[in-house]
C-alpha cells in the first residue's frame, strides 16, 4: 500500500516538474512525501527482519 502511495506521488511530481504548469511548492511536497514513506516502508522492513 505505501509503496502504490509513493509511487503515485513520485509521478504526480514528475509530471509536474516537467510540464509548465506548476502549482508552486505543493508539487515539492509530494515528492519529499513520496521519499518519506519509502524510508519508513524501508526502516520499518529492516525493523521486522
Amino acid at each position: 500500500m505505501l509503496w502504490t502511495i509513493a509511487v503515485i506521488l513520485i509521478v504526480l511530481w514528475a509530471l509536474g516538474f516537467v510540464s509548465s504548469f506548476t502549482m508552486g511548492g505543493f508539487i515539492h511536497v509530494l515528492l519529499v512525501a513520496a521519499v518519506i514513506l519509502v524510508l519508513f516502508r524501508i526502516i520499518r522492513g529492516a525493523a521486522a527482519a
